[in-house]
């Protein structure tokens, strides 16, 4: 791999934004990264590229009905730029650990980018025939937290390969297993009045004080997991209404954080938070399921690990460390559309959505090198 084109490469992907913001996937400037930096990469490789309902960008190269297939799955959409200063810069700084690149989605998503486009550029350019079929995909999601995005990429791609490649930065450690999630809306409606006058209302503010007290006594599951421990119940946000000044508020949202195991039913979580809170009249309470995302777990002995595990002994590199993540993303969904699949891919987890976000370059050449000797294992 050579680092001057890496990093030439990941600092192109940086300079275009494509931040997360309230329009998710449909946001312009994530479709503009798509369609106006990464498809012209992807094109330049020799490969056809068409999008889908919600803007995914699809390649793929050798035979769709080959025994061998793997979907390598990738990122457009990153964190906000939050608090960190000059986000799109794109800056090479040294560290004491070595040279780094500096920049907004660098350690989460935008470094595996690069990571998969210089690896399929190595494998396409081998002069080998492929002995299998590759799909890459760019979706548009990739802070959502639900499998939208992928769905339709899925319905797009129609044949689903039989191995999968979640690129993300995961510290490049194989990714055993993860925790789903579902989002819960728990809504206390109330009646609005002013504020000087409040016996005329009904405060939803109030009722959702006795929710939150309620919350505390949901019973959750005493399963433990070796990898992934328990389940967690986080209260993420909280929105309230009207927006005005002086106004008792008449609605009261409150998201929680229903963190699953593998095998674990969504609708069971929903149903015990269900069971767990009340409110008498006045008030009224709602409850909505809101996004979901599958957890995932793969074996050792699975066809997946060893070949990622083989790859790097091709590429001349040691065996992963593994690992169990406590988030989601897309790889329980390919898991259950019947693809084996996981997460694994150069960026440091611990640097997500932080204020100077940044990834060494010899992180992102062993990410590169390692996603080369996996597609080389599978389809040379």
């Amino acid at each position: 791999m050579d680092s001057r084109s890496l990093i030439n490469l990941v600092s192109e992907l940086v300079r275009f934004p494509s931040p997360q913001t309230d329009r998710m996937e449909l946001e312009p400037q994530v479709q503009r990264f798509i369609g106006d930096c990464v498809t012209p990469m992807v094109e330049r490789l020799g490969l056809k590229t068409r999008r889908d309902a919600m803007g995914n960008l699809i390649a793929e190269a050798g035979d769709p009905g080959a025994e061998r297939s793997v979907v390598l799955m990738t990122y457009a959409m990153t964190h906000p730029q939050s608090r960190m200063t000059d986000p799109w810069d794109a800056r090479v700084i040294d560290t004491p650990e070595g040279q780094a690149i500096r920049g907004r989605g660098i350690s989460e998503q935008k470094a595996a980018l690069a990571a998969a486009l210089v690896a399929m550029e190595h494998v396409l350019a081998d002069g080998n025939r492929l002995n299998g079929h590759l799909v890459f995909v760019l979706s548009s999601a990739g802070e959502t937290g639900r499998h939208d995005a992928a769905r339709a990429a899925l319905k797009e791609i129609g044949a689903l390969p039989k191995l999968g490649l979640v690129a993300l930065g995961t510290n490049n450690r194989l990714a055993l297993g993860n925790k789903g999630r579902i989002d819960i809306d728990v809504l206390v409606h109330g009646k609005a009045s002013h504020s000087s006058t409040p016996w005329d209302g009904v405060n939803a503010i109030e009722g959702l004080r006795v929710v939150l007290d309620q919350i505390r006594s949901v019973p959750l599951p005493d399963r433990e997991h070796p990898g992934l421990g328990r389940v967690t119940l986080t209260p993420t946000r909280v929105i309230t209404g009207p927006d005005a000044t002086h106004t008792v508020q008449d609605l009261a949202t409150l998201t929680l954080d229903r963190r699953l195991l593998p095998g674990e039913d969504p609708e069971l979580a929903l149903r015990a938070i269900a069971d767990s809170v009340s409110l008498p009249h006045p008030w009224r309470l709602e409850i909505r399921k809101g996004p979901f995302m599958y957890p995932c777990e793969i074996s050792l002995e699975g066809t997946l690990a060893k070949t990622i595990i083989a790859g790097h002994r091709r590429a001349g590199l040691d065996p992963p460390a593994t690992f169990f993540s406590h988030s989601a993303l897309d790889a329980g969904f390919l898991q259950q559309r019947g693809c084996e699949a996981t997460m694994f891919g150069p960026g440091r987890m611990e640097q997500f959505h932080s204020d100077n976000e940044f990834i060494l370059v010899s992180e992102l050449e062993r990410g590169a090198t390692a996603y080369l000797g996996w597609l080389k294992e599978i389809l040379n």
